[in-house]
């Protein structure tokens, strides 16, 4: 019981950080309808701008902790909005009228050029960093296996918590969320009573790319080590879980991300740690059998 509870911890840390880069899928495809692949290369950048915030701070003498993950947090969303504002502008607005296959080979393409940019920049090799939260707190001790969960799990879970709440409240009763809402419905009409679909097209980028940025963040955190290649991976198990919850759903979002990390988690506990992704596909692809849209998704409705 133990041992599960204890992969249990882990499984629902892993999750929240795969629902955080999922959040960002679901709001880009809500809007345009279409998947953005560069998201988990932006996560990928937040990560290595985490890094090397955090390695600056620490060589400057910054070393309150709660101090530094706040100037890091800071710089690293800025810097991965710009990078979610670039896309949008030169990898989907250039072809927002053209046909649907056009806007998704080019945010491949953006994929790979940022892989390779990063992989040129900082080498190909992982890069690790010394641990920055220390601690744990123990939920449970037999005597035998000690069920804990580290400083680092609380956080990344309790910011997810935070995150959810927050976004989903500014989608549901803010004008930006109702901007958002119509040009999700009709873009064409939502221009008609005055919104600026670019611009309301561009903010939902910038936010999905700054949720990325905290998702880099609290990996590093966790894992401690980050490489060129991490946004790929995460960003396909993201879109999965996007997928699994019901893309267009930011809860769907969320509780997709936790149910594959939970998968991930026991598969790798109990079972072969090679086979996890095969268990984690293998769930999706039995969700869209019985559910096609998801766990929290609605069917869209055509008008005609």
């Amino acid at each position: 019981m133990d041992y599960f509870l204890q992969q249990l911890v882990n499984g629902l840390t892993l999750g929240a950080i795969y629902g955080l880069i999922a959040i960002g899928y679901t709001m880009v495809y809500g809007i345009l309808g279409m998947i953005n692949f560069a998201h988990g290369e932006v996560y990928m950048i937040g990560a290595f701008l985490s890094m090397i915030c955090l390695l600056v701070l620490g060589a400057v003498g910054i070393t309150w902790i709660p101090f530094a993950l706040a100037i890091t947090l800071v710089i690293a969303m800025a810097f991965a909005a710009a990078y979610g504002w670039t896309i949008e502008r030169i990898a989907y607005r250039p072809l927002r009228g053209s046909f649907r296959l056009a806007p998704l080979i080019s945010a491949i393409g953006v994929s790979i050029f940022l892989q390779n940019y990063v992989q040129l920049a900082q080498g190909a090799r992982p890069k690790p960093i010394p641990p920055v939260i220390s601690g744990r707190v123990t939920l449970l001790d037999t005597g035998g296996l000690t069920v804990a969960m580290s400083y680092t799990q609380m956080l990344i879970i309790a910011i997810t918590i935070l995150l959810l709440v927050g976004f989903t409240w500014l989608i549901t009763s803010t004008p930006l969320g109702r901007a958002q809402r119509a040009t999700e419905q009709d873009q064409t009409m939502a221009a008609l009573v005055g919104i600026d679909v670019n611009r309301t097209i561009s903010i939902t980028f910038v936010m999905g790319a700054a949720l990325a940025a905290v998702a880099g963040l609290m990996v590093t955190l966790y894992y401690g080590v980050i490489d060129f290649f991490l946004g790929f991976l995460a960003g396909v198990k993201a879109f999965t879980a996007a997928v699994l919850g019901g893309i267009g759903s930011l809860p769907g979002a969320v509780l997709g991300g936790l149910l594959i990390g939970l998968i991930e988690a026991f598969w790798s506990g109990y079972f072969s740690i090679e086979y996890k992704d095969v268990a984690v596909f293998s769930i999706l692809v039995l969700v869209l059998i019985f559910r096609p849209t998801g766990l929290l998704g609605r069917p869209e409705i055509e008008k005609v």
